[in-house]
């Protein structure tokens, strides 16, 4: 124990003052204490690059920096959690001025306010005031920009193309937060009847940017563009009149590979390689030979429906479309290209008319193939369904039927092409007494 002699303090004052110290000491390192004087030249001659405390005013501190500017900072407790809040540059605060704005923090925290979340929400207000200055167009352009990550090429673009045709000529200089059922009428009445299905796309558009300025508080609400109970009872009702295209019977399948083989052009080595693969058109008509290993077809997640990798296993007339291709374009990453450029979804289709194909469309080969597999075939319809790249929900089940089925997969997928290559076919999960259809 420390003993002072001849010491006037008492041993009570003392002991306080000493435990101080060791406080100060212990937990302050960082942390200097102010002179007496706190006048002007003094503050302004501290230069060591620590936090000063103010003698006279409790949590006051001005923050010297590395590159010596100075900072006041009001230091406080709330609901046991710490906080610190700026107070503005010195000298261009002085030392008055931080001493009033601490009274004013303290008097918001003996009240129940947490001075720190009021700034937070005083700064949000003035963002959110900023935002809503903005035009509609330019916030639907920022949603767009956002949301469409998600989704291919083609319903982005086409997505963002109806509001720039439809919507922004209209209501695209109006702010977002002043949009109203009238503007969205506006809009809509034009295109209702005679372009209804365009129409009903660009209302679900409108709907989600509005939605989504609602969720983050730049239009008070309700959403102008919602369908149910709002505009239902002012736009009239039609029925789609959808148009279904027959998928071509399974049976037919081998006469029309024949006349695809009769051609040889890129055209029709590419549906065939559609048939025979169960694939969809987008993803043949995007496909490289770098996506192509041994016999095994590995489609990148970015040009799935699912947004998911899809391996496909190959059989060998495959392969031997995949090399026929490279001899017509030996100089194409594109497997099947057209002068270096994409083969387009459209050809694909009249080349089929051209046939005799008027109502098949390339994507019923898909529903043709699992027609054939329902009932012509005893591999289960798991299988059948991770041929078709259908997505799985559940993430481990997904894991799992990847590493399992490939093999699986791969025994189906023969099948399937020694059908539509009308080869005798040996597997045991084929009917071999049906194998073909009706004579």
């Amino acid at each position: 124990m420390l003993v002072h002699v001849n010491c006037l303090c008492s041993p009570r004052v003392h002991c306080r003052q000493y435990r101080a110290a060791v406080w100060e000491k212990l937990f302050h390192v960082n942390r200097q204490k102010m002179k007496k004087s706190t006048d002007i030249r003094t503050l302004k001659k501290l230069d060591k690059p620590v936090r000063y405390t103010i003698p006279d005013c409790r949590g006051l501190h001005l923050w010297v920096r590395q590159d010596k500017r100075k900072y006041w900072i009001f230091r406080y407790t709330f609901n046991g959690k710490r906080f610190d809040i700026s107070l503005g540059p010195f000298p261009t605060i002085p030392l008055g001025d931080a001493r009033t704005r601490v009274g004013d923090l303290r008097r918001k925290i003996f009240s129940g306010v947490n001075p720190f979340s009021d700034r937070q929400d005083e700064k949000n207000l003035i963002k959110a005031q900023t935002v809503k200055s903005k035009e509609f167009q330019e916030y639907a352009e920022l949603y767009f920009e956002k949301i469409s990550t998600q989704w291919s090429r083609s319903h982005a673009a086409a997505w963002i193309r109806t509001l720039e045709i439809f919507a922004f000529p209209t209501i695209g200089s109006l702010k977002i937060s002043d949009i109203n059922t009238n503007h969205i009428l506006k809009v809509l009445d034009p295109i209702w009847e005679s372009k209804n299905i365009s129409a009903a796309r660009v209302r679900g558009r409108l709907e989600k940017v509005l939605s989504a300025a609602i969720t983050t508080g730049l239009h008070r609400g309700p959403n102008p563009a919602i369908w149910n109970g709002h505009l239902e009872n002012l736009l009239p009702h039609f029925k789609k009149n959808v148009k279904h295209f027959e998928a071509l019977k399974y049976q037919e399948i081998p006469l029309l590979i024949k006349k695809l083989q009769g051609i040889g052009d890129t055209t029709s080595l590419a549906i065939e390689f559609t048939i025979l693969t169960a694939s969809r058109s987008a993803e043949t008509r995007g496909s490289t030979h770098y996506e192509i290993e041994n016999d095994v077809w590995t489609i990148p997640a970015e040009r799935m429906k699912a947004r998911q990798e899809h391996q496909v296993p190959l059989v060998q007339r495959v392969l031997d479309i995949i090399k026929l291709s490279k001899d017509i374009s030996p100089q194409a990453d594109l497997i099947f290209s057209q002068k270096g450029k994409k083969l387009s979804h459209g050809k694909m289709l009249r080349h089929l008319k051209s046939l005799g194909y008027e109502s098949t469309t390339v994507h019923g080969f898909r529903s043709t193939f699992r027609d054939w597999v329902s009932e012509e075939t005893n591999f289960s319809s798991e299988i059948a369904e991770m041929s078709l790249a259908h997505s799985i929900t559940n993430k481990v089940e997904a894991a799992y039927r990847r590493g399992k089925l490939l093999q699986r997969r791969r025994e189906l997928m023969t099948a399937w092409g020694n059908f539509c290559l009308d080869i005798a076919c040996s597997a045991p999960e084929v009917n071999k007494g049906n194998s073909h259809g009706p004579a």
